[in-house]
Order: structure tokens, then C-alpha cells, then sequence
């Protein structure tokens, strides 16, 4: 394939084969807050694949600021078991980055073993738990904990890491006025409530050095009330560039307010609900059973391909001297080569390498191949007790899918035809 798309590029002080990442989609393979063999095969299997960087997802600086049981914190416990994952991520020839961040408010007293955190004083009503506001000296503390956790994945063999600043966790509440209510340094103006991410940042790059990549994960808009919009989302990108990092992802979406705006397409409630431990989720598991609450508490986004496009595009005319990594609704090589002819540099892609690691193989081999992936979001669905996979790879391996479930996911699926097929309509 005669493209840009298969040749090397600079990542700061890394090269990467091509200009394909494997996104920071969390995983759930991390039982016991631990590597397991399972995200070791995964991600080792994206890298034979073809990516040119597979990302571990979602692996919290601090105790406090882990979501799941399933999900990495930084102690060295976990260091010889992330060592050998980096290891055999480089033999396939690709380069592997950790995603590290801190969710604030998104957790329970049981799962990060203390009162969760946040910006402000509060009840976050998705999780649901109550949460304090952070002292100005745990602030610090925290920054600090992010500039550690560099020099920890430099240690287990990373090549580059990627700070969470989307999708309300902690960073980005912070940023968003919809959840930072503070009145002293760290709130109220614009310049306040992005201290913390400077703060972050400084401390980062210092740790970073001249030998690891830093790339930035933001919200070009929090789409839900109060939140942050696109020109304030702007902003936030010209403060990140500011600090020379190697690349901005750029995101969108409110976990706790419009899910959907993240991944695309629909939430199967069903899905959902089938597999939500009580325990965790209680009470949006009760909800989600209740006729008609389920599209009321995540409002269906109709699937398009690349459905951040038109919104990158606005950061691409605004911001020229960071590499931006463009991310959303890649289904084909028809896509991939679209992001390049819009002047991205680098994309990052999950759903298609969940239901086939060999994806970039696929489209190396023919420009113009499609993944097949149905968008019915049954891999989301069921990650909160299981792992990450989709229908098809569960059917495959033996797993029985309980029948209403399977209704659930084809007519969520000829809905995301549908969409897509109005979208190519509109565009001849």
C-alpha cells in the first residue's frame, strides 16, 4: 500500500513503524489490580498485528485513583510482569505505551480504599458515591506521584506515556467548570482550573526526559451542561502544546453524562445491566432494568464513521505545532487513509482491534478493508465484569451469549448500518 500511512514516523525521541496506535480502551484484564496473562496475549497479539504502538489502558498513578478491580496502579509489585509485556510488545516489532491518570470521583470507598476525590466537594450520582475536595498539599502530592509514575514506566520498558486529561477524571475535573466549584487557586478562572494540568505536565516532562514520549489525552468538549466547550476545548490544547509534549489525542465526551459522545453509537443496556456487579453498580444496574431509563441516562449517539472528524479538524486549523493523534469510529483502510489526506499525523484505533489484532495487517494487505465491526457496543457492555471482547470472539471461543442480549446486539448493529449508510448517502 503506497501511503504515508505505512511509513515510519517521530514520536519525539521514538520511532514508530507506522502511523497506527492501538488507543487506551480500558481492557479489564488487570484482576486484582495486576498484569495478567491475558492483557499480556492481547496486546501482544495487536503488535504482531501491526500497530505501530499498542497502549495499555487506564493504569492510575495512585491507589485513589483506581475505577476498577480490573485496572493498573503504579507500585512495584507490577513492575516484572509490565517488564516482560514490553518486552515481547518490542520482539513484534511495535512500541508500547501506558496510559497513567487518576479517576477523582469515578471510583467507590471499596474499590480505592478511601473517600474518592475530586476538584470539589460533592455526590457524583453515576457511581454513586459521596467525594471530598482535594487538599492544596494532596495536589502536590499527586503531581508529584504523576512525575514518579514517568520514571516507573521508563523502568518496566515503556517507550512513551499518555496522561488522561478526558472524560471527567481527575484532571479533567479540574478543568471543566461543570465539576470544579473550588474559589481559590485552583478554581474559577479559566487560568485556575487548568493549574493542575500545567502543574501535571511540568512535572512529566521533567521525568520524561530526553528518552520517552509524552502524548496527552483531552476533551475537544465535555458535551454535557455546564461543561467545557469547544472553544474553551481549544484552549486546553494550546496550554498542553504549550508544555512541548510529543502529540494531543483528541477525545470528547463526559463518562458520567454522555458516554456514547466517547465510544460512538449506542450503549447496550441490556448488555449492560447483564453483566454490571451489584456490588459496583447497584443502582444504575436497577436502573438500566427500568423501561426506557437506559437511553435517558446514555442518549444514543447515531454511529458515524470517523465521528470526531469534523471537531479535530477545528484543532487542526487552530494548532500547528503539536502533532495531533486524531481518534473515533475507524472501521477501514478507506478511513485510515482519510485521516491521513486530512493532515493528521498519527490515529489511534481500539473497537476494530478488539474484534481482529490483525486489522493493520488487513489493510496493509488490501487499502481498502473493512473490519466488520457492528458498533452494537456488546465489547463495553460487558467490560465492567469481564473482559473487553467482542460478540463475535466470545461466540467463537465457546462462551454462550444469552439470547436477549444477542436481539440487543443485532438491532443495535442494523442501526449503525443504517446511520453509516445515511452518512455515505449525505456525502456523494
Amino acid at each position: 500500500m503506497d501511503s504515508k500511512l505505512f511509513t515510519p514516523y517521530q514520536l519525539g525521541p521514538v520511532t514508530l513503524r507506522n502511523r497506527i496506535i492501538r488507543s487506551a480502551a480500558f481492557e479489564n484484564m488487570c484482576q486484582g489490580n495486576k498484569p495478567t496473562q491475558k492483557l499480556h496475549d492481547y496486546h501482544v497479539s495487536v503488535a504482531h498485528g501491526g500497530v505501530g504502538m499498542t497502549t495499555i489502558a487506564y493504569c492510575a498513578v495512585d491507589m485513589s485513583g483506581v475505577s476498577f478491580d480490573g485496572q493498573l496502579y503504579i507500585r512495584d509489585e507490577i513492575l516484572p510482569d509490565l517488564k516482560k509485556l514490553t518486552d515481547d510488545i518490542h520482539a513484534e516489532g511495535a512500541k508500547a505505551s501506558i496510559q497513567l491518570g487518576h479517576c477523582g470521583n469515578m471510583t467507590h470507598f471499596y474499590t480505592c480504599h478511601c473517600l474518592p476525590v475530586s476538584a470539589s466537594n460533592g455526590f457524583n450520582l453515576y457511581s454513586p458515591t459521596i467525594h471530598r475536595r482535594l487538599k492544596k498539599s494532596e495536589i502536590k502530592t499527586l503531581v508529584k506521584k504523576f512525575g514518579e509514575a514517568v520514571d516507573f514506566c521508563r523502568k518496566a520498558g515503556f517507550d512513551c506515556v499518555e496522561i488522561h486529561a478526558g472524560h471527567a477524571y481527575l484532571i479533567s475535573q479540574f478543568i471543566s467548570p461543570r465539576t470544579n466549584r473550588r474559589h481559590d487557586e485552583y478554581g474559577g478562572s479559566f487560568e485556575n482550573r487548568v493549574r493542575f494540568l500545567n502543574e501535571v505536565l511540568d512535572e512529566v516532562m521533567l521525568h520524561a526526559g530526553d528518552d520517552m514520549a509524552v502524548v496527552v489525552k483531552t476533551n475537544m468538549w465535555d458535551d454535557c451542561w455546564r461543561g467545557s466547550d469547544i472553544e474553551e476545548g481549544i484552549k486546553v490544547a494550546k496550554e498542553i502544546a504549550k508544555h512541548k509534549v510529543h502529540g494531543i489525542v483528541l477525545s470528547g465526551g463526559t463518562v458520567s453524562a454522555s458516554p456514547m459522545t466517547i465510544l460512538g453509537g449506542a450503549m447496550p443496556v441490556n448488555t449492560l445491566a447483564h453483566y454490571m456487579p451489584m456490588r459496583s453498580f447497584w443502582w444504575l444496574k436497577a436502573a438500566l432494568h427500568l423501561p426506557g431509563v437506559g437511553p435517558i441516562m446514555m442518549p444514543t449517539q447515531p454511529f458515524r464513521e470517523l465521528y470526531f472528524m469534523d471537531k479535530a479538524k477545528r484543532f487542526r486549523e487552530e494548532i500547528k505545532d503539536v502533532p495531533l493523534i486524531y481518534v473515533g469510529g475507524v472501521q477501514s483502510g478507506d478511513n485510515c487513509q482519510q485521516i491521513m489526506d486530512e493532515g493528521f499525523e498519527l490515529f489511534q484505533i481500539a473497537h476494530v482491534l478488539i474484534k481482529d489484532p490483525d486489522f493493520v495487517k488487513h489493510v496493509q494487505e488490501n487499502p481498502h478493508y473493512h473490519a466488520g465491526c457492528g458498533r452494537s457496543n456488546y465489547c463495553v457492555g460487558r467490560m465492567y465484569t469481564l473482559d473487553m471482547k467482542c460478540h463475535e470472539c466470545v461466540e467463537r471461543d465457546g462462551e454462550q451469549i444469552p439470547q436477549n442480549l444477542k436481539k440487543e446486539i443485532s438491532r443495535l448493529e442494523a442501526e449503525a448500518q443504517q446511520s453509516v449508510a445515511k452518512q455515505k448517502a449525505e456525502n456523494k
